[in-house]
């Protein structure tokens, strides 16, 4: 990894009549422009995640999508789709005067990538992409229908627990209700996004992280990845027929990508990496002994590599 260095600009963008998003600017000011799209959807930027790039090459660009981090207001679904925050990253990028941009994203990071790639692809010098998620259903339901909870089952009885046992047969519309703004109950809805973000807490690190399942016992912190992932689970992402990813794939064959994915990823098996890397072989696949986190040794390395080849 590579010095953080301190932004020398942040502030709030708005996007729309609701929404404002927190944006923040560090490395070199005439340096490479890159974006970085966190996880979720629902997650939030760390200052850790200046790290992936070189400060002295790279203009890094990060921020908190719709809902997540600091951007306002917190937690909200209203006006929050795949298609309007690939609109976000273009009005993102105008208001900084970039002509064009590395793009670099992991986990759902990766989906927004790819989409806003597809659309914008005059926008894009490199993609660089990690824990491949397409948001299609079967990815769904291997996180929240069956699959790894074959691998955590102690961890799946917790995610079931707020639920009755005539809503197993579909968490996420379980989870929607609960997690709904309208739920009446705050205590509930708190509790189940608790439940909802540990779950997937337990699933992201190769070497089993008790912080990060800890830091989410707050509802309050839980709530944005909780409520906004669960909205886009609930809609498949806005990601399917024509706007399918793997569909459009056409669109970006000349831009230069590399794929980096955790051999041992319980969150987002490496099959969508193989699945993307087989539709778009001029990709560089990268398939790496760690789990899903971009912090993993393993995966920190492979993109720090990928982010210094394109740094030129």
């Amino acid at each position: 990894m590579h010095t953080i260095t301190e932004p020398h600009i942040s502030g709030m963008l708005p996007v729309s009549d609701i929404h404002h998003l927190y944006y923040e600017v560090s490395g070199n000011p005439k340096g490479k422009p890159v974006v970085f799209l966190h996880g979720g959807p629902g997650g939030g930027t760390v200052p850790a995640q200046r790290g992936f790039f070189d400060p002295q090459k790279y203009r890094i660009v990060l921020f908190d999508q719709r809902g997540c981090g600091r951007s306002l207001p917190y937690a909200c679904i209203e006006d929050n789709t795949t298609w309007d925050l690939v609109e976000d990253i273009e009005k993102l990028r105008v208001f900084l005067g970039i002509e064009r941009w590395q793009v670099f994203g992991g986990s759902w990071g990766s989906t927004l990538a790819l989409a806003y790639a597809q659309s914008h692809p005059e926008r894009v010098t490199e993609l660089v992409l990690r824990g491949i998620f397409l948001s299609r259903r079967h990815e769904i339901d291997w996180l929240t229908q069956g699959g790894a909870d074959r691998i955590f089952p102690e961890y799946w009885a917790d995610f079931l627990a707020p639920l009755t046992a005539d809503e197993y047969g579909d968490t996420v519309a379980a989870y929607r209700r609960l997690l709904s703004p309208d739920n009446p109950d705050p205590a509930q809805m708190l509790a189940a996004a608790s439940a909802w973000a540990q779950w997937e807490a337990h699933l992201i690190y190769l070497i089993h992280n008790t912080e990060a399942v800890a830091h989410y016992h707050d509802g309050e912190a839980a709530l944005a990845i909780a409520r906004i992932e669960n909205h886009y689970f609930s809609h498949l992402s806005w990601l399917t027929a024509e706007r399918a990813l793997l569909a459009n794939i056409d669109q970006i064959r000349h831009i230069p990508t590399v794929i980096v994915q955790g051999r041992y990823d319980i969150c987002t098996p490496p099959q969508s990496a193989w699945d993307l890397y087989q539709a778009f072989p001029e990709a560089r696949l990268e398939m790496v002994l760690a789990g899903h986190s971009a912090f993993d040794s393993e995966i920190a390395r492979a993109l720090v590599a990928a982010t210094d080849r394109f740094a030129s």
